[in-house]
């Protein structure tokens, strides 16, 4: 009978094979030599994405035996228990964190990838964020993704389908979706201004102050048996109780570790005072052991890099970053310049439509009290022929009266006259008056 091959060993099928690399916001998929080794797909990868600050990252896989794992980079990729699966899977993550992110993060690309795994992390709930810090923590990410708040743009809800808080700050408050929204809107408002790694770096800032940050927890006993943590930092080693991972019981910083080992599950810390006893604790596996150890070793080294000058390619870094930083912050700051010219002409246009239309008001207004003046004038004309006609009528019958009485007159006259002459023709006299 022949003997099975180890879960994690697959049948060559060629000279290459397929394995894909995510990083938090990017899916990469290369054919790999069947010889290549950790470090052919580690640089494979940083060239791929433009990353220099190597150092603080790695590959993280599930084995076959379910073991999350860091790929070793002196090895071939096939001699370490990966698992059999059409394409071999990788998480490109950081694995060891800066003391300052300002100070230390350089690229840019290393530090949004250190702000995708720190807002993760903060989400997932596998660091504790206090509310109020998680509001303010999501506004510098709302910036980071759609840049400066717009009033006239922004439409209530437009936040809904981003995952913005931890669940646990959810739902510790009776508040609803709107209400958080506001909260966070509040926040955001006042980052104006600010480019994606600005907003991105200001999150890291306030991120590297939370207890849970940059810290590794492993299960471990010490010799009584009591269940504690061990916390792997980038300033140390932290001792928690099994009930508290936010204060450490314990701390030894790296410079005052003199040596690390294991032998089996038993880890043993020695001080370097050696009048301080070693710290025995023992894990639950071998293999996590070998994770501490190798996590202690990388956070140490960067611990004592840190402390010395840095190299000439660290300058260089810094250099064409800082030269970088200042073309984008000419180029923002022009940016800035045109909108700016650009918000000022809409406005002065906005202002003379607005103008146009008060003159256009004004000229109707206008127009229309002429008309009330010319239809009142016409109204008075003709009132005024009105009353000279109906004066004329008068007049005219003022006279015709006139004349009849004058006609009355001359017949009443006349009347009289005859009469006169009527009494003499009897013979009388008439006497006078």
């Amino acid at each position: 009978m022949k003997d099975k091959m180890p879960p994690f060993r697959r049948k060559k099928s060629g000279k290459s094979f397929p394995v894909k690399v995510c990083t938090l916001d990017a899916e990469l998929e290369f054919n790999l030599e069947w010889r290549a080794t950790g470090r052919d797909l580690f640089d494979l990868v940083c060239r791929t994405i433009g990353l220099r600050e190597t150092w603080y990252f790695g590959l993280q896989y599930e084995d076959a035996k379910g073991f999350i794992s860091w790929l070793k980079l002196d090895k071939k990729v096939q001699d370490q228990g990966i698992s059999q699966q059409p394409t071999t899977p990788f998480m490109f993550l950081g694995k060891f964190y800066p003391e300052d992110v300002a100070e230390e993060l350089v690229q840019e690309v290393t530090q949004h990838l250190f702000f995708l795994q720190v807002k993760q992390a903060i989400l997932s709930m596998d660091i504790y964020c206090p509310p109020e810090a998680s509001v303010l923590l999501a506004s510098y990410a709302v910036q980071a993704k759609y840049g400066d708040y717009d009033e006239s743009t922004y439409k209530p809800g437009m936040l809904a389908s981003d995952d913005l808080l931890p669940q646990r700050v959810i739902d510790q408050y009776q508040m609803t979706p709107e209400m958080w929204e506001d909260r966070i809107k509040i926040w955001y408002a006042d980052h104006r201004g600010m480019s994606r790694d600005e907003a991105e770096m200001e999150y890291l800032k306030i991120a590297q102050d939370l207890d849970m940050y940059g810290v590794n927890y492993f299960p471990i006993n010490n010799k009584k048996d009591t269940e504690l943590y061990l916390g792997v930092t980038a300033l140390g080693l932290n001792i928690y109780e099994k009930d508290n991972k936010l204060t450490p019981k314990t701390t030894f910083t790296w410079s005052e570790i003199r040596h690390i080992s294991f032998d089996d599950k038993k880890f043993i810390i020695k001080p370097v005072e050696k009048s301080s006893p070693n710290f025995v604790f023992f894990s639950q596996k071998v293999r996590m052991n070998k994770l501490i150890l190798d996590l202690c070793i990388g956070n140490h080294d960067l611990f004592m890099r840190r402390r010395k000058p840095d190299s000439m390619e660290v300058q260089q870094m810094k250099a064409q970053a800082k030269e970088e930083k200042s073309r984008r912050q000419i180029e923002r700051n022009k940016l800035a310049r045109e909108k700016q010219l650009r918000e000022a002409a809409e406005r002065e246009k906005a202002a003379m439509e607005q103008r146009l239309l008060q003159y256009q008001e004004e000229i109707r207004l206008a127009n229309e009290a002429l008309k009330r003046s010319e239809e009142t004038a016409d109204l008075l004309a003709e009132k005024s022929r009105v009353a000279e006609e109906e004066a004329m009528l008068l007049s005219q019958k003022a006279s015709e009266a006139e004349q009849e009485i004058t006609r009355l007159r001359l017949g009443a006259m006349k009347v009289k006259a005859g009469g006169l002459d009527w009494l003499g023709g009897l013979g009388g006299s008439v006497p006078t008056p």
